[in-house]
């Protein structure tokens, strides 16, 4: 069974001028992403990929098209993304039969209204009454109500064997480091995932097992090169490689935060990877201004020539 941990690029979703889905520039960055030496798995229908705006039976598609490209090469996390828990039932079983290894669970936007720690076990409980797929669930910050504090987790955990990592957005170092302390002392561990791409180095040495990111859809080679430098205890490589991931991270995770996966887009764009950068609305097109930021941003990086 396929244990979520190491360097999970989550993937974006091209779309044509009409908005519908450009199935021949997916495939490519498919093929792209998936054969980056370093990397553990891919993620599919989760936030870059802007699952909020697609339907079930693409999200379906999304997956189909993902499995023909990596057939048993690469393991493939799918986004569980549903404001009810029968709802993600339907999405896990889907996944489950599609040939997904594991599933990221997001939490239910209800939430954000509060929550009791048994509503956040049921959920967990039914998708894994429907699948025996691991679970990476996906870990908000707790300002936003979505988030799940540490008791809860333990009891998710208690009672749902089946998850077996966080993807980790507390966006807070000391509750980071706390959840990678106890949940990774655990027997079995629960891996953490750092998803915090805008201070990565620092993640990843306070001991995540592995990060799970958007970003990894532009930069997977850099993200893979830091995650082994830190693995082998090689901080001066590593310092040198967070040093050209920086400016990346400076563009991409910059107020407002939604246009985040928006402008991954423009950087494919920018390297000839991707043949234009449409997002579906409320998501707009950024400005010509923002755009050069990125490739100024790019070029810095040495990813892209002056």
């Amino acid at each position: 069974m396929f244990i979520p941990q190491g360097v999970i690029p989550a993937l974006l979703l091209p779309f044509f001028d009409d908005l519908s889905i450009d199935e021949a520039s997916y495939r490519a960055h498919v093929r792209d992403v998936s054969g980056t030496p370093g990397i553990s798995a891919i993620t599919i229908n989760a936030h870059a990929s802007e699952v909020g705006s697609c339907t079930f039976e693409e999200q379906r598609r999304i997956l189909e098209m993902t499995m023909e490209e990596v057939g048993d090469r690469v393991p493939v996390v799918h986004g569980v993304y549903a404001d009810g828990s029968l709802q993600a039932q339907e999405i896990a079983q889907m996944a489950t039969r599609g040939g997904a290894s594991a599933l990221l669970v997001f939490p239910p936007g209800i939430m954000t209204f509060g929550q009791r720690p048994e509503m956040a076990v049921e959920h967990f409980k039914r998708i894994a009454d429907v699948s025996p797929l691991p679970i990476i669930l996906f870990q908000y910050p707790l300002a936003g109500g979505q988030g799940y504090p540490l008791a809860t987790l333990l009891k998710i955990f208690e009672h749902v064997p089946s998850v077996r990592a966080i993807k980790d957005w507390s966006a807070n170092p000391q509750l980071h480091e706390r959840q990678t302390r106890v949940l990774q002392s655990l027997d079995p561990a629960v891996h953490v995932l750092t998803t915090h791409s805008s201070w990565l180095l620092s993640s990843l040495v306070l001991g995540c097992h592995g990060l799970l990111s958007g970003s990894g859809s532009v930069i997977a080679p850099l993200q893979a090169q830091l995650f082994a430098a830190v693995q082998a205890g090689d901080l001066t490589h590593a310092q040198s490689i967070a040093n050209r991931i920086f400016p990346t991270a400076e563009v991409f995770y910059t107020e407002p935060w939604v246009d985040m996966h928006n402008r991954m887009k423009e950087a494919l764009v920018l390297l000839g990877k991707l043949p234009r950068a449409v997002v579906r609305p409320p998501l707009m097109k950024i400005s010509a201004e923002e755009i050069g930021r990125i490739r100024a941003a790019l070029v810095k990086a040495q990813l892209l020539a002056q």
